[in-house]
């Protein structure tokens, strides 16, 4: 079952070859001029394509910041790193959010101790009350 899987931190993960040409494609596509890397707005462009969001300003300034000094922008295997990060934490928050949905019974956004309890009931029954109480908390 998913709640055994679910983890405080995302695993790793792999593309699958179809994804990694993918990246590669919109890489080049957002490389203008083909010099080789990507400038802060084809970084925002890209992730645009791919995640279907703009960057914000702090998110794009980490990212340039992380870039080797001695290049102008992203390269390939960077942006490839960068993209697989970001996929990873994107396929985490939906499993969260998956196991929230499987808890919230009656889809008000929110647990009630006792919406946590059965649910806790349902996956470790012999759980004490005690430890449910304080993951509740």
């Amino acid at each position: 079952m998913f709640f055994s899987e679910a983890g405080a931190r995302p695993r790793t993960w792999e593309a699958s070859p179809s994804e990694h040409k993918k990246w590669v494609k919109v890489f080049k596509a957002c490389d203008e001029d083909n010099k080789g890397y990507l400038s802060r707005e084809d970084f925002k462009v890209a992730v645009v394509m791919l995640f279907g969001y703009k960057p914000t300003k702090i998110e794009a300034d980490s990212v340039m910041s992380s870039v080797n000094p001695n290049t102008s922008g992203l390269s390939l295997e960077e942006f490839l790193s960068i993209v697989r990060k970001k996929k990873e934490v994107q396929l985490h928050r939906n499993e969260i959010r998956h196991i929230f949905t499987a808890f919230d019974r009656h889809y008000r956004g929110y647990l009630t101790l006792e919406d946590f309890k059965k649910a806790f009931r349902q996956v470790a029954p012999k759980l004490p009350e005690q430890t449910i109480l304080e993951v509740f908390r």
